[in-house]
């Protein structure tokens, strides 16, 4: 959902998910302010009930605050930012209620840092209600399809979680544990959920890479249990051949004959999906990027995403025949690449469609190119996730010198062989945590005990989500070369749905920000060149303003894009 405001000297944009509303704001000329005493600014929440009733309101809060103003505070003490303010012209709130409304209230801070002084009449108020969780589609929606996304919280090494747990290990047996719960941030509850649909008369065709979560494959037992005819292509190849096995086991799904091993040993069996049945007839797919382990579903960061529409899940269906004959990747090109050919340039507008591999031989790179070619058809922003490598065709998009906003964020740092160029509107951050003394005023990260790939394990790729005609790219794919040419994968691409680019947005900021701040930590100290005072806000207006409003700062088209998109 989208909001806009025009007060008497801002001027302000929300972006709201189902959990994050993204906040951004600018003068209403666009010319930095004039007054040298500005702090930054403070943002006020108001929630409302279905009734319109105001139900709370207060000052948000952030752990940056003034070194000099609130001394003796325990480290990553959350603070109002009516005191210690925003200095910056972009906030989110990752604290939203899915179907929520509320106002943000965004106020100039002016004065000195231990006598501020709110200037409300020059306030502007943002009217946002966030998106529901399993949303129809709303009117005028482009495609007219209902899609469902889950994000889980994919940050243990955090200031939260080291705040509300105190950096307790988690115990991975109990997915309903606090700690638990609040890694899945509902991801784990909507899988379980979606796998309760399958009742009497109904069935699931699931194609999984992991599948070694106890409790999911329970919950497919359980699903057995209640009439539905339940058929899982596994890998039974790879080193999770063994506890894959070991789980089916333990749930009994062999009994069930519920199981089919897919044992090609070229490329690997990566996929992550289930088709949803009505009798024989397919309804829904579950996809994304999330493996049926306690690492992906509560560890790094990953994304389930239901599509509910009877002709998608039917070319889901038809490729889960192709993998449950375990046809070898030179067998799948054909009938994957026929299936869901490779559109000739751009989506059609509205289009919603996967693209299934193996589809590329050893010699081609076009599906690749495809992905990279959209991604430099950007007019403003572009966000993509890397989970491992960047490809050759990706790099030469991010190294070009333009005035396209280009967030990219991976799960460790540039390969020796991996470059992306100088162009200052590439704001690249890779995974981590801050460490014992990393940064003042700021708690100790734990490490995530779940994964070895730690951080981001999301695979989707975000082109002008903030335009009216998004596009995103969604799905299991490492946009790799074997993803295209001799890996089991599937992606989704959606053209032009608002909503849907407004939660993936919100969520890939909310990563996004988190790994930047500890990344320029990690590496000014690898530099020798460690700041002090980088956990503190800036007493002097010209030391934090200045960089918003010049030429050669990516935070000044931040500013103008996210406020005022173009395209």
């Amino acid at each position: 959902m989208r909001a806009s405001a025009t007060g008497t000297e801002l001027k302000a944009a929300a972006y709201a998910g189902t959990y994050v509303v993204v906040l951004a704001w600018d003068t209403l000329d666009g010319k930095r302010p004039s007054r040298t005493d500005l702090l930054g600014y403070a943002i006020e929440r108001a929630e409302f009930d279905t009734a319109g009733q105001e139900v709370e309101r207060y000052w948000l809060r952030g752990i940056k605050r003034f070194a000099a103003k609130d001394k003796g505070l325990p480290p990553g003490t959350p603070v109002s930012t009516a005191e210690h303010p925003v200095q910056g012209f972009c906030w989110a709130d990752y604290t939203a209620k899915a179907g929520t409304r509320y106002h943000y209230r965004i106020v100039p801070l002016f004065g000195a840092v231990k006598n501020p002084k709110l200037d409300d009449a020059a306030e502007v108020t943002l009217d946002v209600t966030c998106e529901i969780e399993g949303d129809q589609p709303p009117p005028g929606s482009p495609d007219g399809i209902r899609h469902d996304v889950f994000f889980n919280r994919g940050v243990i090494g955090s200031q939260a979680y080291a705040r509300e747990f105190g950096n307790r290990t988690p115990d991975q047996s109990n997915p309903r544990s606090q700690e638990m719960k609040w890694l899945s941030r509902g991801l784990f509850e909507a899988l379980i959920k979606f796998i309760g649909l399958a009742g009497d008369g109904m069935g699931l065709r699931g194609a999984f890479y992991e599948f070694r979560y106890q409790p999911v494959a329970n919950a497919l037992a359980q699903a057995i249990e209640a009439g539905a005819d339940v058929k899982i292509v596994y890998d039974a190849e790879s080193s999770y051949k063994t506890e894959n096995e070991e789980t089916i086991n333990a749930a009994h799904l062999d009994d069930d004959h519920a199981v089919i091993p897919r044992t090609v040993t070229e490329g690997i069996r990566h996929n992550k999906f289930m088709v949803l049945l009505q009798g024989n007839a397919p309804v829904a797919v579950w996809t994304g990027s999330t493996n049926i382990s306690a690492g992906g579903i509560f560890g790094h960061s990953n994304v389930g995403h239901i599509v509910w529409d009877p002709g998608v899940a039917a070319l889901y269906l038809d490729y889960w025949k192709r993998l449950a004959d375990n046809l070898t990747p030179g067998k799948l090109r054909g009938p994957n690449k026929a299936a869901t050919p490779t559109p000739n340039g751009k989506p059609a507008p509205g289009a919603v469609f996967p693209l299934f591999s193996a589809r590329d031989t050893d010699s081609q790179n076009g599906s690749l190119q495809w992905y990279a070619d959209r991604l430099g058809e950007a007019k403003e922003l572009t966000c993509m996730t890397f989970a491992f490598n960047i490809d050759a065709v990706f790099q030469e998009v991010l190294a070009r010198e333009n005035d396209v906003l280009r967030y990219v964020v991976k799960d460790d740092d540039l390969a020796s062989d991996e470059s992306i160029g100088h162009d200052r509107d590439v704001i690249f951050a890779a995974g981590g945590v801050l460490g014992e003394g990393a940064l003042a005023n700021f708690l100790t990260e734990r490490t995530n005990p779940l994964n070895t790939n730690r951080y981001i394990h999301n695979k989707f790729m975000l082109v002008d989500p903030l335009g009216a005609d998004p596009l995103v790219v969604t799905g299991s794919a490492n946009f790799s070369r074997p993803s295209q040419r001799i890996n089991d994968e599937n992606m989704i691409v959606i053209r032009g749905n608002t909503r849907v680019a407004d939660i993936y947005f919100g969520e890939f900021m909310r990563v996004f920000d988190h790994h930047y701040a500890r990344y320029v930590v990690r590496k000014l100290a690898d530099q020798g060149h460690a700041d002090p005072d980088a956990g503190y806000l800036k007493e002097k207006t010209s030391d934090w303003l200045p960089a918003h409003f010049s030429a050669a700062s990516y935070k000044s088209k931040r500013r103008k894009y996210f406020t005022s998109p173009t395209t």
